[in-house]
């Protein structure tokens, strides 16, 4: 086995020990939400903005009204629809600022983050705690081999597409029901 080999498996390994620590309750709340609303916003920084670009692009592709927050297309947050944020510190200053503005507005802020007591997950009204090793190193930290936030990042992308995958089940939605809106002007 080369070392590539061994440290994709370890990845492959911490992923799996991430799934056991993930809120089955508050994924179902969070299925049901968007099973429930108008409109869905999605907002994160970095490669976490990267995993929530993901997300909201097979919302689309099941028909949900999703969008990334900051693209030119992207409609306005009204009484009742949902902001998803990404952050895995749960402290960007420009996704606060973002939070703030949307319960100012009667939007629901759902984080997505390692710190629940940050200053997302306080304003959040649902919170939903991920694994991964915050950039303060606190308690809240998980023990990885991984650089960075890419064990939160990775989680994220995985979990997003479970709650996809649940979300598909619950509308009796399949790929071939999908694929009719994917892009085709490639």
């Amino acid at each position: 086995m080369t070392q590539t080999t061994h440290y994709f498996k370890s990845i492959l390994d911490e992923l799996s020990r991430a799934a056991d620590l993930l809120s089955e309750e508050q994924a179902e709340k969070l299925v049901k939400q968007l099973i429930a609303t108008n409109k869905i916003f999605v907002a994160g920084a970095g490669r976490s903005g990267l995993m929530g670009k993901s997300f909201v692009m097979r919302m689309m592709h099941m028909g949900l009204d999703a969008y990334v927050v900051g693209e030119t297309v992207t409609a306005n947050l009204e009484q009742d629809d949902i902001l998803i944020i990404a952050s895995g510190s749960g402290e960007t200053k420009s996704l606060v600022s973002m939070a703030e503005k949307a319960k100012s507005l009667g939007g629901k802020v759902i984080a997505v983050t390692i710190n629940a007591d940050s200053t997302i997950g306080k304003l959040a009204d649902q919170v939903i705690k991920m694994p991964g090793s915050p950039k303060d190193q606190s308690e809240n930290a998980y023990e990885t081999i991984q650089p960075m936030g890419s064990l939160f990042e990775q989680t994220l992308l995985l979990f997003f597409d479970a709650v996809i995958l649940r979300y598909m089940e619950k509308k009796g939605l399949d790929s071939d029901t999908m694929y009719g809106k994917h892009a085709n002007l490639e």
